[in-house]
């Protein structure tokens, strides 16, 4: 008796595909030197798209990939990307930034503004060729988008690196936090007002306002409750905001964000909230890569896409070192410091190319430009480790060695 094979199964073996192709990959291979598994998840992600799996095997992809599955793949991918984007903004410390203001805000600034420009000068450039631009977007929107996501830094995947290399914890390394914290805000600062809509500018404006107003109440009860309601009350918050921010127009990951940032990380255990962190990148966001890769395009040809990665890769990674140097000079740095800064937070993965989702769902760039933005994302993450580790050996910094507290040196 023959039997149909249902959307439940086809789920099912497309989830078991998004975990397992990875792992065997990243454990067969020994990648974890230069692409850690959520990288080699993230490279899955475009292999298992339409551009390579579906071309190599198109009626395989087409059967397993169908849209009921892609619809529900979505759903979790987008409840994994808010739990994430949301614990990016709890973890964010604006006041140890504040407390170190002025290194802090001259490094920050330099690393976001000087890769900024680059990626902007890049974005002009790709803008003189049919096929970037979104159907719904402007030119200044682009310029801005596409330069901004080559100033980001992966605060979480920063993170990460940082703790393989053993440096978390170093007075180095809690610099480097504060310099990507105070970058992370004023990412979504003006990510926001990329996605303004000056015609739903009503919607917008309420939308902040009653925000504003919730924030003093929820900061209230989250003081009153017990600890271990918390955790739910949390889970409330975020549906609550990001379904406003996306009413709004402003995308749900926006809201998502502000609903973490306008939490305190003390009202929460930090183990328990480091291994929230850990499970949500083990168990949910696969599928988000696997989701992002499924939006590539090589429709303009892969050379186009190519080139215009490797462009993006040069400006991303030639301003943040650029914009990291001045600030070493400018604050009279020990030599060696601002090269490993900056290689540091040229770290893009997770962070950038959720920027870059939202950009494409907004349509201000096409999958085309995705797709580069996405390889960018890849390489210049894949780069960090091989080039930070002998530069750590090199000027003999290790966990809670040299590299203090970033004040002006002689």
């Amino acid at each position: 008796m023959s039997h149909a094979v249902t959307t439940t199964e086809l789920f099912l073996v497309a989830m078991a595909i998004i975990f397992a192709v990875p792992y065997l990959i990243w454990r067969l291979a020994r990648t974890d030197y230069f692409a850690p598994l959520v990288v080699v998840q993230i490279v899955c992600g475009i292999l298992l798209g339409p551009g390579v799996l579906g071309k190599a095997l198109p009626e395989l992809h087409a059967t397993v990939f169908n849209p009921q599955v892609i619809t529900a793949l979505n759903g979790v991918a987008w409840w994994a990307v808010m739990l994430f984007v949301m614990i990016a903004g709890i973890e964010l410390d604006v006041r140890k930034a504040w407390a170190n203001r002025r290194e802090t805000g001259i490094t920050a600034g330099l690393a976001l503004t000087v890769p900024l420009v680059f990626g902007a000068v890049v974005a002009v450039g790709m803008l003189g060729t049919d096929g970037w631009l979104g159907a719904q977007g402007r030119s200044w929107q682009f310029v801005v988008g596409v330069g901004m996501a080559c100033a980001v830094t992966a605060l979480p995947i920063l993170i990460l690196l940082m703790e393989k290399l053993d440096i978390l914890r170093s007075p180095l390394g809690q610099r480097i936090l504060r310099y990507a914290s105070l970058d992370d805000i004023a990412i979504w600062g003006v990510l926001a007002l990329v996605l303004m809509d000056w015609e739903r500018m009503g919607r917008q404006a309420a939308f902040l306002g009653v925000f504003a107003l919730a924030c003093v109440a929820f900061r209230r009860l989250m003081r009153a409750i017990p600890a271990r309601d918390r955790w739910y009350v949390m889970l409330i918050w975020l549906a609550v905001c990001a379904f406003g921010a996306d009413w709004a127009g402003l995308h749900f990951m926006v809201g998502a964000f502000l609903a973490g940032v306008v939490m305190d990380a003390d009202w929460f255990d930090q183990e328990t909230m480091d291994l929230l962190r850990h499970h949500v990148l083990l168990v949910v966001m696969p599928v988000f890569f696997l989701s992002t890769g499924l939006r590539t395009s090589w429709e303009m040809g892969g050379a186009a896409v190519f080139v215009a990665a490797g462009a993006l890769l040069v400006a991303s990674v030639a301003g943040k070192l650029a914009g990291v140097h001045l600030a070493g000079r400018l604050l009279r740095w020990t030599p060696g410091e601002a090269s490993i800064i900056g290689w540091l937070l040229q770290t893009k993965a997770l962070i950038m190319i959720i920027f870059a989702n939202i950009l494409l769902d907004k349509a201000i760039i096409t999958s085309a430009t995705f797709t580069a933005l996405l390889l960018m994302a890849v390489a210049s993450t894949m780069l960090t480790i091989p080039v930070v580790s002998p530069k750590l050996r090199a000027v003999g910094l290790a966990a809670g060695g040299a590299a203090g507290d970033g004040r002006t040196r002689g």
